[in-house]
C-alpha cells in the first residue's frame, strides 16, 4: 500500500498542478480558489455565519473575516440576519456571486470535457464515481462533510 499511496500522492499533487495552471490560462475574471470553495458552499448550505464557516472550513476566524470581506466588497455576498432569528449575522450569495460562480463553474467544466473528449462515458462515470468516494472518505475522516446536490 505504501507504494500506492505514493503513486496516489503523487498524481494528486499534479492534478493540483494541472488544474491550477488550467485555471489561470482561462479567459475572464477569474474568483481566487478561496472566493470559488466559500461561494460554491454558501450555495449549497445556503447563508452561513463566520462560526458555521470556521466549523465548515475548519480555518481560524482572522482568516475567514479576510476571505469573506473580500467577498463583500467584490459584491459576491452580503450579510443578512440570521433567518432562523439566530444573533450571528450570515453571508448569502448576491446574484453577482451567483453570475460568477455559475460562469466559473461552467468554464471549468467545458475544460473538463475537453480534457474527457476521448474517454468513454463508462470511464469518465468511473473517474467521477473514484473521486467522490475519495472525497467522502477524506470528509469522514476530518468530521467535515461537503453537501452535495
Amino acid at each position: 500500500m505504501d507504494e500506492l499511496a505514493y503513486l496516489i500522492e503523487y498524481e494528486t499533487m499534479l492534478l493540483g498542478r494541472h488544474v491550477h495552471l488550467a485555471h489561470a490560462k482561462l479567459d475572464g475574471e477569474r474568483l481566487d480558489r478561496s472566493a470559488y470553495i466559500l461561494l460554491s458552499r454558501i450555495r449549497m448550505q445556503g447563508p452561513m455565519s463566520i462560526g458555521q464557516l470556521s466549523d465548515a472550513f475548519d480555518l481560524d476566524v482572522s482568516t475567514l473575516n479576510r476571505q469573506t470581506a473580500a467577498l463583500m466588497r467584490s459584491g459576491l455576498v452580503e450579510r443578512i440576519p440570521d433567518p432562523e432569528g439566530g444573533i450571528a449575522r450570515k453571508f448569502r450569495i448576491t446574484g453577482e456571486g451567483e453570475r460568477r460562480l455559475d460562469a466559473e463553474r461552467d468554464e471549468r467544466t467545458h475544460t473538463f470535457e475537453s480534457i474527457l473528449a476521448d474517454w468513454t462515458p463508462e470511464e469518465v462515470a468511473t473517474l467521477a464515481g473514484c473521486l467522490k468516494r475519495f472525497n467522502t472518505a477524506i470528509e469522514r475522516l476530518s468530521g467535515r462533510p461537503w453537501p452535495r446536490p
